[in-house]
């Protein structure tokens, strides 16, 4: 394959994108502003967002998301976070979202903000030629409790749309097999299941996924790299990465791009995606992650067109999208 196109500019697919991560912070203090809600602490000085580490992280992201307050808010999230996305050439994104932010894990308020996602979504298709799907995820560090809920409206809204289930938030709370009941329950509706694991939680965290929730993808899982018989375990299994490596670097997993696993777990045969996790809090796009991954491996067209695909095969959408999907990869 000719390597004459810039490999930022290839068709890509994402699958591993927060919704509430992905907003544009111009969005967020507009969002604010309209509200009266003084939010300023979470942004530094260049107007981007400010945390110190993963733990504030998590709450500067709360706090961001806290101004997301109704159906139509989130309408005009998707709007926004679509046109970025497709501005950096993503053809097919799953998003994760969760009841816990939209309507509190009641079935009916979540319905409502459902509509409101997918008719957005459906007007950025329209536009933009991108095609969005959701993954509902529970909140890790809200406890099990909170994860039925979610996992209820997950169950209730599953479909062509709503593809697939997943967990977000803290890994040092708990265990994954505490969140069993609420993946048992989307598992019976017909979804299809991922977690994010090997992140903060290193490779037991990743076994504990397969072992305690049959996940068939795993949310970042690098550290899996630390432990080869667990390698070995995801290329039998046939289990992809959703691998984000921007994010990993500045959450200090590692020091920069070039000690990134990705290229160690390409080699050993493990399915590896490329996504951006939350890309405005981690300074990043699809396009920078491309320009990053290049510039340290020498990756080419080539290469990222096979990730693309490995990213087509994987998604959690009924066929006939990802026949489409992979037809407009294959003329790339």
């Amino acid at each position: 394959m000719s390597d004459e196109k810039p490999v930022a500019d290839l068709p890509k697919v994402e699958l591993h994108l927060h919704h509430e991560g992905a907003a544009p912070p111009a969005f967020v203090r507009q969002l604010a502003h309209e509200k009266k809600v003084d939010i300023s602490k979470v942004f530094n000085a260049q107007g981007g967002y400010a945390f110190r580490d993963f733990v504030h992280f998590l709450s500067v992201y709360e706090a961001a998301t806290s101004v997301l307050k109704t159906p139509e808010d989130y309408a005009r999230l998707t709007t926004a976070v679509l046109e970025e996305s497709a501005a950096n050439g993503v053809i097919y994104t799953e998003s994760f979202i969760s009841p816990d932010f939209c309507g509190g894990g009641d079935v009916t308020a979540w319905r409502e903000y459902l509509a409101a996602i997918q008719e957005a979504a459906q007007a950025a298709e329209t536009a933009h030629g991108i095609i969005l799907r959701g993954i509902v995820t529970c909140v890790r560090h809200f406890g099990p409790d909170k994860a039925k809920a979610s996992a209820l409206c997950a169950a209730e809204t599953a479909g062509d749309w709503i593809v697939g289930f997943g967990m977000g938030g803290d890994e040092g709370q708990g265990h994954q097999g505490d969140f069993a009941y609420s993946y048992d329950m989307a598992r019976e509706a017909g979804l299809r299941l991922t977690t994010h694991a090997g992140e903060f939680g290193g490779p037991d965290s990743v076994r504990e996924a397969i072992r305690d929730l049959n996940v068939e993808r795993i949310g970042h899982g690098v550290r899996s790299i630390e432990d080869a018989a667990l390698v070995q375990e995801l290329v039998d299994r046939q289990i992809t990465l959703e691998v984000c490596p921007g994010s990993n670097v500045v959450l200090g997993l590692y020091p920069n791009i070039e000690s990134h696993p990705i290229e160690r777990l390409r080699k050993a045969g493990v399915n590896v995606t490329v996504s951006t996790d939350d890309p405005p809090f981690f300074g990043t796009t699809m396009r920078r992650e491309y320009e990053m991954l290049h510039k340290a491996f020498g990756y080419d067209a080539e290469r990222f067109v096979e990730f693309n695909i490995t990213a087509a095969n994987a998604a959690f959408c009924d066929e006939t999208t990802r026949e489409r999907v992979l037809k407009q990869l294959e003329t790339a």
